[in-house]
């Protein structure tokens, strides 16, 4: 079947390049109709649930191109890109696209261009020129002046039908209800953390937790369980004409200016759900993408006590991730909702849906009961922050209730 061929490259890149390339090859000979002469995938840390590389071709032409893979996809067709160019963003245009479940791919011409992944990981780490750090908050800001621009432009109210439509619940709601869930977390399924070989995830939804000195009353059960009714897409409501994915992995610096890429999940969907992914992806999730490294320079401690985690970890963010944090809340959250109650069309419960949201992403995107990708530290941090993202704490003093009770205190 052609999707689990994509499932197959998107796995295959990172342990056997060779043979992912010669399924691309035909793939994208059959699909496209092109005469291949040779396909070069590269294998990324940001390329999570995607693949990318070069397509090159016996006219001596060489392309880009760039898949996105969602097993157990309800979505009808992916990658509007002419709905975003049409709505004003910045957007790489792809010079052929194949748009259909288990087909999609997008050919370019060949991007140069460095992404703000890259960019912002090198200043992180301490690669970049001392120039680079201001250079990207420009660039960033600029970015999120347009964005809100393009939100108030567009935004509309849509009717129930419509909204459930939109490719961006893949990320969410479907992953939550459509089998990945119980594929990564179900019964029978284990997880090994600090001190503890494979603890039956059976349990570890169901214990409380104290984080950083945070005790909350939600087991990630509970957040699963709310998210599924919070998240639910047949829902009218307010949309924009959003990314749905532009978190730093999609996104260039050209210049001065980011330009947005990739857009498989791009619609008219809920403004508040289109900001998820940068919002955690950008700031909180460098640990997804280089899992082992940062065990190795992290310490994250377990103690168990009945029916509880007990876990301490470094929590402080870098200051280009503060950055990021900082700019898509003031520049784009805080005058979004100030327009959205302006309106009359802020949902009562834009916390607690921004929070189930935000708990999609560490939960979902990867699966932490994978040993291969995911060492004990990671692992456990990952849940935790399914914890963090999308729980209530007694006091209502964790991270993220702090900040949205900063957010509110602005409206």
């Amino acid at each position: 079947m052609e999707v689990d061929i994509l499932q197959a490259v998107q796995r295959l890149q990172f342990t056997d390049r060779e043979a992912a390339q010669a399924m691309l090859r035909r793939f994208v000979q059959e699909v496209f109709q092109l005469d291949v002469v040779a396909v070069e995938l590269r294998p990324l840390a940001v390329s999570l649930n995607s693949f990318n590389g070069f397509v090159a071709l016996r006219d001596g032409r060489r392309l880009f191109f760039k898949s996105h893979v969602e097993p157990g996809s309800v979505i009808a067709e992916y990658y509007n890109s002419d709905l975003l160019r049409q709505a004003g963003y910045p957007v790489v245009m792809p010079v052929l696209a194949s748009t259909a479940p288990g087909r999609q791919m997008l050919l370019y011409e060949v991007i140069e261009d460095e992404s703000l992944f890259d960019a912002a990981w090198a200043v992180e780490c301490g690669q970049a020129a001392p120039a680079s750090f201001e250079r990207l908050r420009q660039a960033q800001q600029t970015c999120d002046d347009q964005l809100l621009d393009v939100y108030v432009r567009t935004l509309t109210w849509q009717d129930a039908a419509t909204h459930a439509r939109q490719p961006v619940h893949q990320l969410f709601y479907h992953r939550l209800t459509g089998g990945r869930l119980d594929n990564f977390y179900g019964p029978g399924t284990a997880i090994t953390l600090p001190g503890v070989r494979q603890a039956a995830l059976a349990i570890v939804r169901r214990v409380q937790w104290t984080i950083n000195g945070v005790a909350f009353k939600d087991t990630l059960d509970d957040i699963i369980v709310r998210a599924s009714t919070l998240l639910a897409p047949e829902r009218d409501g307010p949309a924009v004409v959003g990314h749905g994915d532009a978190h730093n992995g999609n996104l260039f610096l050209r210049g001065s200016d980011l330009v947005y890429f990739d857009p498989a999940f791009a619609g008219r969907h809920d403004p508040l759900l289109d900001l998820v992914k940068p919002l955690y992806h950008n700031v909180h999730a460098m640990w997804m993408y280089f899992p082992q490294r940062w065990a190795q320079q992290n310490k994250i401690s377990l103690a168990r006590k009945e029916h509880e985690f007990v876990v301490t970890y470094p929590d402080r963010l870098p200051a280009i991730r503060e950055m990021f944090w900082q700019s898509k809340t003031e520049r784009v959250l805080i005058p979004l909702l100030q327009e959205l109650r302006k309106r009359g069309w802020l949902r009562s419960d834009w916390r607690a849906y921004l929070q189930a949201a935000l708990a999609c992403c560490p939960l979902l995107t990867m699966n932490l009961a994978d040993g291969q990708r995911f060492p004990p530290p990671a692992a456990l941090l990952g849940l935790a922050q399914v914890i963090e993202m999308g729980g209530r704490s007694y006091a209502g003093d964790s991270r993220v209730e702090r900040w949205l009770d900063s957010v509110e205190a602005a409206l």
